[in-house]
């Protein structure tokens, strides 16, 4: 057996993106991600906003804490209701339809941070084994 330290040298698992800089990503993405669907096809169809935006907050929840998922679908949500569904500019709530969407949101925020560290997990147990 042959003991080594974890800490000494690069790290096996990668440290998350600070909580704010994650939101940043989240408030400047969405914004620009729906301001070019909107620009490129039909403003009346919302559902390639939210395919979008729910990629966007799994790749946003694959650098960050589990504790920035709610921000993030929030930010992605707000962007999504404001902007995606007509009419444009005007935020809306529908309880029912606005809480599967925010729940769908933070399940993509959720699983894209799940995967990254189910992957990190994986790679620094490779990396640390003597296989």
């Amino acid at each position: 057996m042959e003991w080594r330290l974890v800490s000494a040298g690069a790290r096996a698992v990668p440290e998350p993106a600070a909580t704010p800089l994650v939101w940043s990503g989240a408030l400047l993405g969405s914004g620009l991600l729906v301001g070019a669907l909107n620009q490129l096809g039909d403003p009346g169809e919302p559902l390639w906003h939210f395919v979008a935006l729910s990629a966007l907050a799994a790749l946003l929840g694959a650098r960050a804490r589990v504790t920035a998922a709610p921000g993030t679908a929030g930010l992605c949500w707000l962007f999504f209701n404001a902007f995606g569904i007509p009419p444009a500019g005007v935020l809306t709530w529908d309880s029912s339809v606005d809480l599967l969407r925010m729940s769908l949101l933070l399940g993509a925020a959720l699983a894209g941070t799940a995967v990254a560290r189910v992957a990190s997990a994986r790679t620094a147990y490779r990396r640390i084994s003597p296989h």
